[in-house]
């Protein structure tokens, strides 16, 4: 018998048979036990057959026929396992039970081989040494510690010694600082005493000042107050517009005079007058005015005598008031009346400022004021120019070329006229000769194209602050006149939407004035709402007894509409949401066909339409009862039915209240329909209800006396019914009486 050695290689996917490879494309570890049993049913097929060449039919050619059937038709995969719990838990109790097992298996081998390895590293064998080289390793430890006990001793000494050396710095260093403190608190000590004797002198000078100006304080405190309030106080603009005066004075008179030769014997006492007038109202400004001007500290204002003047003389303009008081006009006995000596009078020129600002702050129209400030600076520029031209004329020489002052007319005027033209860069003046003229001209030039571009800018700024509003307008008319005019509208809606843009813009000076108080902190638009709406708001019946801080949180949630000739501002039959308070103008509640019947005209201050707010829509109580339509222009304040509910919740007792004046107003105020169904009623309850008719009559009338009866009804009701409505009884016993004796009449 010839034998067969079958091999299986899993990882190279072959079979091996007597050395015959056949090479598969599966691989499964069931596969050579099923080869082997094949190869034997095979052997004994062959047997039976009694086939002695062995050759002829090797079986291992069959069984290669059978392995290439398995390759072509690989087996199938082997069916999931059934799912338990779930899939995920499934997974891990099976990793588990297979980690238990690998387990057990080691422990298995543990307990047959007690020296078999684990799965952990083992740990490191101290190796073994000889006796000699076990003494060598013992005495080469022993070095290395005694020299880390030297290395260590070292170091310990050298930091002691460092620390010695830094404790002596700290000590010498300590001794210094005593001693520069000593000398600090010495020199510190020397200044107080100083400071105390300079700030002594300068309390008793004050006081001194004090108490000589005490009566004049007293008198004027009745003139101006104790203090001043620098901002609202109209009294002390009127004074800086004094001081404002004295200041062009010096600034613009200074100039012309220290040019100008306009200082001699018969002018000298009227120059000397209006000096003494520009110092007297410095003098009165700085003892009388200054020190009163209240102030604000950590958030108060502060209106205490004492604490202002001590805050006005703290400051650096209390400084330059003083510079400017100096009496330097005495040096005219030394050197001669000349006005450089008044120099110092043109610091005081922050007052100015202060009084521009204070103007404009004032004015309703304060772009007025810029624009004439700003010709002012215009003028002055001039001014200047003309007199540093007559300054170089006279370098020059008067009247020595055509390009100077020439000596005839009035100096100033001619120098002014010079100084516009060439300021301005108008042109026409004289060629200028020398190198110094023709630096003067071209300086001017230049000096001219810089200050007349920065005026103009500014000029500009000024009429464009002031047209804004007007800009804005027009913007915005333009705007929606082109969108009217891109969409077909119908001319006559087209100038409604002018006139009504026309009419609001001339009335309040705005499209829309929540814009404005938008910008206003709350504190500001409370107070404002409540000056204009707060006494019309407590004159309506239904708000009568409300909580006050209600009614204000409702002023600020009204809005304002204007209305043109003829618009409804409510119909019929629609839904109240809002209710109205007339602020201008007047309204009218009509009717009829056509809406000609005038029943009321309301007017300023009058309010409709508050009962919608209250009412409900499930009995149709928030439904118009009439007509109102504006009567020439009016402007109404709108309050939403949703703003009211939203403040409502703030305040529960209110809203009771509310609610029990809206029922009591609403059965008042009802429709028509409701007072004549409760009159009906009444009147029912007054004669009871109607008996049914008797039966002996119906049935000997039947059908004939159904119309008679009827009529009687119809009759009944209209001769009733007005006596009833009108609570007449006396003429309702008459009528009943005339229908008894006519009624055989009728019935015949």
């Amino acid at each position: 018998m010839k034998h067969f050695c079958i091999k299986m290689s899993k990882r190279e996917k072959k079979i091996q048979i007597n050395n015959n490879l056949v090479i598969l494309n599966v691989s499964n570890k069931r596969l050579k036990m099923y080869f082997v049993a094949c190869y034997n049913f095979l052997k004994s097929v062959k047997q039976l057959l009694n086939n002695e060449d062995n050759n002829s039919h090797d079986p291992t050619l069959l069984l290669c026929l059978v392995l290439f059937c398995f390759a072509e038709r690989p087996l199938a995969p082997p069916p999931p396992p059934p799912i338990v719990i779930n899939k995920y838990s499934d997974e891990q109790l099976r990793a588990i039970i297979k980690r238990m097992r690998e387990r057990l298996e080691l422990y298995r081998e543990k307990i047959v081989d007690q020296y078999a390895s684990s799965p952990e590293i083992s740990p490191p064998v101290t190796p073994l040494l000889l006796k000699d080289d076990y003494t060598k390793v013992i005495e080469e430890r022993k070095r290395q510690a005694e020299e880390d006990r030297i290395k260590k001793e070292e170091a310990d000494q050298k930091k002691k010694e460092e620390q010695e050396k830094k404790k002596k710095e700290a000590e010498e260093k300590k001794k210094e600082d005593e001693e520069k403190k000593k000398a600090e608190a010495a020199e510190q000590e020397k200044n107080v005493k100083e400071k105390d004797m300079h700030t002594r002198l300068k309390e008793a000078y004050w006081s001194t000042m004090d108490a000589v100006l005490k009566p004049i304080e007293d008198q004027m405190d009745s003139v101006v107050g104790t203090t001043i309030d620098p901002f609202t106080d109209r009294r002390y603009v009127a004074w800086l517009s004094i001081v404002t005066v004295a200041i062009n004075y010096n600034v613009w008179f200074v100039t012309a005079r220290l040019c100008f030769p306009y200082h001699n014997e018969s002018a000298n006492p009227q120059w000397l007058a209006m000096d003494l007038l520009a110092d007297f109202i410095y003098f009165v400004d700085t003892i009388i005015f200054q020190p009163r001007k209240q102030f604000v500290k950590g958030g108060d204002i502060i209106k205490d005598r004492v604490m202002t003047k001590q805050n006005y003389r703290d400051s650096e303009r209390f400084t330059m008031d003083l510079i400017c008081l100096l009496p330097f006009d005495l040096l005219y006995f030394q050197f001669g009346f000349k006005s450089i000596f008044r120099a110092n009078r043109l610091l005081k020129v922050d007052t100015f400022f202060e009084f521009s600002d204070r103007l404009e702050s004032i004015m309703a129209k304060a772009y007025i004021w810029r624009v004439i400030r700003t010709i002012g600076y215009l003028l002055f520029m001039l001014h200047i120019n003309a007199c540093f031209y007559y300054v170089a004329s006279d370098y020059q020489g008067i009247g020595e070329t055509k390009w100077v002052y020439s000596g005839n007319g009035s100096a100033y005027l001619r120098c002014y006229y010079h100084a516009v033209r060439s300021l301005i860069n108008i042109g026409g003046l004289s060629e200028p000769h020398t190198v110094f003229e023709i630096t003067f001209q071209m300086t001017n030039f230049f000096t001219g194209v810089f200050v007349f571009s920065s005026l103009i800018g500014q000029m500009r700024d000024v009429i464009g602050a002031a047209t804004a509003g007007q800009t804005y307008f027009r913007a915005s008319m333009d705007g929606t006149v082109e969108y009217m005019v891109n969409n077909n509208i119908p001319s006559m809606v087209q100038n409604r939407v002018r006139t009504w843009y026309t009419y609001t813009w001339d009335a309040q000076g705005m499209l829309d004035e929540s814009e404005l108080l938008d910008k206003m902190p709350l504190v500001m638009r409370t107070a404002i709402a409540v000056d204009i709406n707060l006494t019309t708001f407590q004159k309506i019946d239904l708000f009568k007894g409300c909580d006050q801080q209600m009614l204000v949180d409702m002023l600020l949630r009204l809005k304002s509409i204007i209305y043109l000739p003829g618009d409804f501002v409510v119909k019929k039959g629609d839904i109240g949401k809002e209710m109205y308070i007339i602020k201008g103008g007047a309204v009218q509640v009509v009717g009829g066909p056509d809406n000609s019947i005038v029943f009321v005209t309301l007017k300023a201050g009058c309010v409709f339409g508050e009962i919608s707010l209250l009412q409900s829509s499930k009995d149709g109580g928030n439904r118009r009862t009439a007509n109102v339509k504006a009567y020439g222009f009016a402007n109404l304040f709108v309050l939403e039915k949703k703003d009211l509910f939203d403040i409502l919740v703030h305040y529960p007792e209110s809203q009771k209240v509310l609610a029990r004046k809206g029922r009591k107003l609403m059965k008042a105020k009802g429709p028509a329909a409701a007072k004549v169904e409760e009159e009906r009623k009444k009147g029912l309850a007054l004669f009871g209800p109607k008996p049914p008719t008797p039966k002996l009559l119906r049935a000997f009338g039947g059908t004939i006396n159904r119309g008679l009866i009827d009529k009687m009804k119809v009759t009944t009701l209209t001769l009733l019914s007005p006596c009833v409505r009108k609570k007449k009884p006396l003429q309702l016993f008459r009528l009943l009486i005339t229908f008894c004796v006519s009624f055989p009449q009728n019935a015949a």
